[in-house]
């Protein structure tokens, strides 16, 4: 019995060739795996014994021989395959176990030219996966060293049974499409637009006890792209607190997006992915009492968001509520003791919070409908992009405008229609998901309460018609902030204009279906 090994990943190789030589394999390598095995004392032999002949190119071309290929892809049942390799003196290859360069990895370096990037492109280790996994009756085929120890169990019986090879077969096949993909991502990085054809790399980080609901079974998948990092809730390490589930992640995400889109001090609470409190101060305790305070009794059982490292002062006010989850940049250690003194809370750590909003405009968004997908580029667009146009005769105030800019960047995190009423950088109601625009201002109106004197008013969309605008008024607000766009933008103006409020259009929409 003849077995290739040749990877990158060297993880647990020389116990695996050890126990593969025990069960009297000759084994074959080539470069960094053979020296690696010689090393550790394992008897070795270079694929050139196979091929009789060398490596050429650099290394390029090793394994790309009929010798290789041929003793790999023979079907041992077929009497006519069997006689071509006694033919052309070909022997059988019962084992392939190999992963890939690392290029991902590389080219998430930073400086890397493509030269580089080129050269740690696989393309034998691919190439004998692609032979194995599909000769996967005659062939076993490990591409992952978490499999290394079962194979050995099962060759030392009577082998691998046809199901378990099938699943290394298959678990073969999906690593190099997830290869092949970084490489497509890579060579795509400099242009625009969507491309005709489009693979998605997904890792499971793991599994979940269900999904949305109990009789829904689910996992979490990390998206693994080319050059970049995994973010947001993604990259996140669970500090403290029992198991997360499918509902907190996509909470956590919502929050953890709300509060670092803002520049300043934020903290976000958030209940079934849309605000309930939100607000920024230079103070971060002040920033966490305001957002408590924008709806403390939806805040029950929130995930509150910080984008900012967490203080002892923080965490006492935050202790004094029950919460799902808290997630943060960082958390310093008396932080964590007073956190972590509610057992089931879930402490996350996020990776870069300065640039983690930013770095949400190089992914895609993807929604999900039978049969497909939907792709777009994320909603992210600087302050500094927007051209904002005063359409009423007043003009908003500078505290105004302040809090009106505060109100456009909460709006775009809250479920169409949405609106939101917001005064001195902190969110005091809101309304979200009602068909009718109208309703929502109703809600976001009935949640501020006596607050509204004074606040000004965020939109996702256009007013279709001007009786939220009047009801707005009604309610105290003093300032509208709106995309504008509808066939009644004169009559939204000139109601405001009855009512002496400042509005202003953006010409941006911020529609979260």
């Amino acid at each position: 019995m003849r077995a290739i090994l040749s990877v990158s990943n060297k993880a647990g190789l020389v116990d695996f060739a050890r126990g593969l030589n025990e069960l009297g394999f000759e084994l074959y390598s080539t470069g960094g795996t053979k020296r690696s095995l010689q090393e550790a004392g394992v008897t070795v032999r270079g694929v050139s014994d196979i091929t009789g002949f060398p490596e050429i190119l650099d290394g390029r071309v090793k394994t790309l021989h009929p010798a290789v290929h041929g003793g790999i892809l023979a079907r041992r049942s077929l009497p006519e395959h069997v006689a071509e390799l006694e033919k052309n003196k070909i022997g059988t290859i019962e084992l392939v176990a190999v992963n890939l360069y690392p290029f991902r990895e590389t080219v998430a370096k930073s400086g890397i030219r493509l030269e580089e990037a080129l050269e740690n492109i696989d393309i034998g280790g691919p190439t004998m996966i692609r032979a194995a996994a599909k000769n996967f009756p005659d062939v076993v085929v490990v591409v992952d060293p978490s499999d290394y120890g079962k194979v050995l169990e099962s060759l030392r019986g009577p082998g691998p049974g046809l199901e378990e090879r099938r699943k290394l077969a298959q678990k073969a096949f999906q690593h190099v499409a997830a290869y092949d993909t970084a490489i497509a991502q890579y060579l795509r990085r400099e242009e625009t637009g969507f491309p005709a054809e489009m693979t998605i790399a997904l890792k499971k980080k793991y599994d979940l006890r269900y999904g949305e609901n109990p009789h829904q079974q689910a996992a979490f998948y990390v998206e693994e792209v080319a050059g970049s990092a995994p973010g947001g809730v993604s990259s996140a390490e669970q500090l403290r607190g029992k198991e997360l589930s499918f509902n907190n992640i996509l909470d956590a995400d919502a929050a953890w997006k709300a509060a670092a889109d803002f520049d300043a001090p934020t903290i976000a609470i958030i209940k079934h992915t849309n605000p309930c409190g939100l607000a920024s101060n230079d103070n971060l305790v002040e920033a966490y009492k305001s957002a408590l305070a924008g709806d403390p009794v939806a805040a029950f059982g929130g995930i509150v968001a910080l984008n900012r490292r967490v203080d002892a002062a923080t965490a006492r006010e935050i202790a004094g509520t029950f919460y799902e989850i808290i997630i943060a940049p960082a958390y310093e250690e008396e932080a964590l003791e007073v956190l972590g003194a509610r057992r089931d809370l879930r402490i996350l750590a996020v990776k870069d919070a300065a640039g983690q909003s930013r770095a949400l405009t190089m992914e895609l968004d993807f929604r999900r409908v039978g049969g497909g997908l939907l792709a777009q580029t994320q909603d992210s667009m600087p302050e500094s992009s927007l051209n904002l146009r005063a359409v009423t005769k007043r003009e908003p105030a500078p505290s105004e405008l302040k809090d009106l800019m505060f109100a456009w960047k909460a709006v775009k995190h809250i479920k169409s229609n949405a609106i939101v009423l917001a005064k001195d950088a902190m969110l005091l109601g809101m309304g979200a998901g009602q068909p009718s625009r109208v309703v929502s201002v109703e809600i976001a109106l009935k949640k501020a309460g006596e607050r509204c004197g004074g606040s000004v008013l965020g939109s996702d969309a256009f007013f279709p018609f001007p009786d939220g605008v009047e009801l707005a008024a009604k309610g105290g607000v003093t300032a509208i902030i709106q995309p504008g766009g509808s066939v009644r933008d004169d009559e939204a103006i000139e109601t405001a204009n009855r009512y002496n409020m400042a509005m202003v259009f953006t010409g941006v929409r911020h529609f979260r279906h």
